[in-house]
């Protein structure tokens, strides 16, 4: 990876543990002003209430698949005598209308999500390329925080009625687009923003300020769900409200202290669909001339799905499998993210002292082991399931970060953009396993808890994936 011909010196590991050598040759070490730092780092906190309250605790798993959105006839179907409603982890219960009822609105918003990876997978890369061509990285990220807001103030105008279940489950599917689309340009500036001694630090600043921020978010929400009640439609569009004027407010330090990135030298930028053509030779030349970043992007494909399947099915799982209350979902919620944003804030040390390989290995086999320590003994009831439940959240936001900081240290600056748009892609083309998995357990074994054995398979497949990668051995100097 390092260039020793031409009068273009070695560039020294990050570690002398196997870190890859930083790739960032064509600049020389510079001072990063601080301000701009934090400012890069805030995006990850103002679009966090998206993922954490919208897309996986409240507006989700709580609103949309809820009772709400059933017929009448089936959701009464559902109503005992005590007021409350069916147990859906029961056996006995899973063949009723109501529980059926339920399973399925579950499986239309996958297949929402479905569509909506497939819109990324098209996109994506092109989108990429062409912000490092023309230099317009700040114009995506502005472009994408203001249609996300948009589409949160849209749901505001989601009633609780089945006709109104698409017309919600397709507004938070074209966020996802759009903030997927955002992140390609974002995670793009991270070598803009950092030095090759701070870009694992600065890598984990925005992913821990990103889980803190969902916290936040969560309490934020927490007395207009409890004044309005939880099954009052008004509580949840507040709450969707809510996250786009938290989006729009806290995206301002990056739109005004983080400058434009470079148009980067090479060809003349082409046509949007003429991208396409340029795409496949590049695919093509990334094979051929660095095949450690074109195996990264498949193996962290299919892991960095399983960690998405840990927080897409995560509340579901503690609702269902374990039978949390609202308001206990809502505690782990709060618990899970702040236990991620700060285990992501210490690893970015790690990842610089390590390296980022490593970190994501210690972090995979423990996302693994406890995914399958929650099965084994989950007759202890909800206390497994918050151990563990929060162990998992600990190794999921490092092994997120460290997956940045590594694909940084392996693209040159030049190639960030088109090299995450491929990032944002691989993991989109893979999209389909955790879900896939999660159902094809439930169908077979026939309770909601063996779901966790199907995110659990697919995290150990990607960690074996990882183990055979072959990377560059870092340079001494």
């Amino acid at each position: 990876m390092t260039n020793t011909t031409g009068g273009t010196p070695e560039v020294p590991a990050t570690a002398d543990s196997g870190a890859l050598p930083v790739i960032f040759q064509d600049l020389p070490e510079r001072e990063i002003p601080r301000k701009r730092v934090y400012s890069w780092a805030m995006w990850d906190w103002a679009m966090q209430p998206f993922n954490t309250v919208i897309l996986t605790f409240v507006w989700i798993a709580l609103y949309l698949t809820s009772r709400q959105f059933l017929d009448p006839a089936v959701r009464e179907s559902g109503l005992l005598a005590d007021g409350s409603y069916l147990n859906c982890n029961e056996s006995a219960n899973l063949g009723s209308a109501y529980c059926q009822g339920l399973t399925d609105l579950s499986e239309w918003w996958g297949w929402a999500n479905f569509a909506a990876g497939i819109l990324i997978l098209l996109v994506a890369p092109v989108l990429g390329q062409q912000a490092d061509a023309r230099g317009s990285k700040k114009k995506w990220i502005i472009g994408a925080t203001l249609a996300v807001a948009l589409a949160q103030f849209s749901l505001f105008f989601v009633e609780a009625d089945p006709m109104y279940f698409w017309f919600g489950a397709l507004a938070v599917a074209i966020g996802a687009v759009i903030s997927e689309i955002g992140n390609v340009s974002y995670y793009a500036m991270l070598s803009e923003v950092s030095t090759p001694r701070t870009v694992g630090r600065v890598s984990g600043l925005g992913w821990g300020l990103g889980y803190i921020g969902g916290v936040v978010a969560l309490i934020a929400c927490i007395p207009v769900l409890f004044g309005l009640g939880q099954d009052n439609p008004l509580a949840y569009k507040i709450v969707a409200v809510v996250c786009a004027v938290w989006t729009l407010v806290f995206s301002i330090p990056l739109f005004r202290n983080v400058p434009e990135s470079p148009a980067y030298g090479g060809p003349v930028p082409v046509g949007f669909f003429r991208s396409y053509v340029v795409l496949a030779k590049h695919l093509k030349r990334l094979f051929q001339t660095n095949r450690p970043t074109f195996w990264f992007l498949l193996s962290a494909a299919v892991y960095r799905d399983g960690l998405a399947g840990v927080f897409a099915f995560g509340a579901v799982l503690a609702a269902q499998g374990f039978g949390f209350s609202f308001l206990e979902v809502i505690a782990f919620g709060l618990a899970a993210n702040l236990v991620a944003g700060v285990s992501t804030i210490l690893a970015g040390r790690l990842d610089d002292k390590i390296g980022p390989r490593r970190l994501i290995i210690i972090t995979l086999t423990g996302l693994v082991a406890m995914a399958f320590i929650v099965f084994a003994l989950r007759d202890l009831g909800t206390i497994i399931f918050w151990v563990c439940g929060l162990l998992l959240c600990a190794f999921v936001g490092p092994a997120q970060a460290a997956s940045r900081s590594l694909l940084t240290r392996l693209t040159p600056e030049s190639n960030q953009g088109e090299i995450f748009g491929l990032y944002a892609t691989t993991g989109r083309v893979a999209s389909f396993l955790s879900p896939l998995a999660w159902s094809l357990f439930l169908a077979w074994f026939g309770g909601i808890v063996y779901g966790v054995l199907g995110i659990g398979l697919i995290l150990l497949i990607g960690l074996v994936m990882l183990l055979f990668v072959k990377l560059p051995t870092p340079s001494r100097t």
